[in-house]
C-alpha cells in the first residue's frame, strides 16, 4: 500500500529554486509525450504502449534531468491517458457513449507538473 506524505517547505530558496526547476522540467517532459502521441494517431493512427514513450525520450535532456523514475512515471501517465482516449473512442462507436471523445491536449506553456520522488 502506498502512502502520500506533504512536505512544507520553509524560505530555502535553494530548494525552492530546485523544485520548481524538477517541474518545470516535468511539465516539459509531459507535453513532449503529448506531441508524440498526437502526431503517431494523426499521422499513422498508431497506438502506443506503456513502454513506448520511454524507448524514444530515454536519451532526452528533458528525461535525463529528472530522476529516472520520475520520468518514467510522468511519461507512463501520459500512455495512460491515450490508453484511455483509445478506449473510448471504442466505447463512442459502438455507441456506449454519445459525446465524442477529445484527444489528449497539450498543458499551457510555462507552467509546471507534479512528478513523484520515490
Amino acid at each position: 500500500m502506498y502512502s502520500c506524505q506533504q512536505v512544507l517547505v520553509n524560505k530555502n530558496y535553494e530548494l525552492i529554486a530546485i523544485l520548481t526547476f524538477l517541474c518545470e522540467e516535468s511539465h516539459k517532459l509531459t507535453n513532449m509525450g503529448i506531441y508524440y502521441g498526437r502526431q503517431l494517431f494523426f499521422k499513422f493512427h498508431k497506438t502506443l504502449g506503456k513502454f513506448d514513450f520511454e524507448k524514444v525520450y530515454k536519451n532526452n535532456y528533458h528525461y535525463k534531468v529528472l530522476y529516472s523514475q520520475a520520468a518514467q512515471q510522468i511519461l507512463r501517465t501520459v500512455a495512460e491517458s491515450f490508453r484511455s482516449y483509445y478506449g473510448l473512442i471504442i466505447a463512442y462507436r459502438k455507441g456506449k457513449i454519445t459525446d465524442r471523445p477529445r484527444i489528449p491536449n497539450y498543458r499551457k506553456k510555462g507552467g509546471m507538473a507534479t512528478f513523484i520522488n520515490g
